[in-house]
């Protein structure tokens, strides 16, 4: 499947959004699962606002966050936001997600690839970023080490009081 990775303009966020939270879906079921329902509701009490409110943000004209879409036949499919430290010369990717429709085609190695030239083009020298170790982060871990990032495991725990 060929995607055009373009810039997101303003007309783009709403499908942005939209995407974003369908990809989710399965990310936060999947914390549910793993924190059950008394951690999970204290931590994410509404995801999904939350979630907007992260894409939007990062979707702002000025922001400091560089944000690409996959764009296949017109329909945005996927996209990638990351930021520039130029202090440490590393790029830092903050969001990525693909609508379901268009998972499993290449569309995340893609979006991956491509920032990933765009931030050495920018004189980075390090890429980085952090996801989940669930079930629900599976598919992105893949995306992630298909482009050839390394991963360094991490726990992070959580006690209900």
């Amino acid at each position: 499947m060929h995607a055009t990775i373009r810039r997101v303009t303003s007309h783009d966020v709403a499908a942005v959004v939209d995407l974003s939270l369908l990809a989710w879906a399965p990310v936060f079921a999947s914390f549910r699962h793993v924190l059950g329902s008394n951690i999970y509701a204290i931590v994410y009490p509404d995801w999904q606002a939350q979630q907007r409110e992260v894409v939007m943000k990062a979707c702002a004209e000025g922001a400091d966050t560089v944000v690409w879409v996959a764009d296949v036949d017109g329909t945005v499919a996927g996209f990638i936001a990351y930021n520039l430290q130029h202090g440490t010369k590393t790029g830092v990717v903050d969001l990525l997600a693909v609508h379901p429709v268009y998972q499993n085609r290449g569309i995340g190695t893609s979006l991956n690839t491509f920032a990933l030239a765009r931030m050495k083009a920018s004189g980075m020298v390090l890429a980085d970023l952090h996801t989940g170790g669930d079930p629900g982060h599976a598919p992105a871990r893949r995306a992630y080490e298909k482009a050839g990032y390394t991963a360094f495991p991490l726990v992070h725990y959580y006690k209900d009081l």
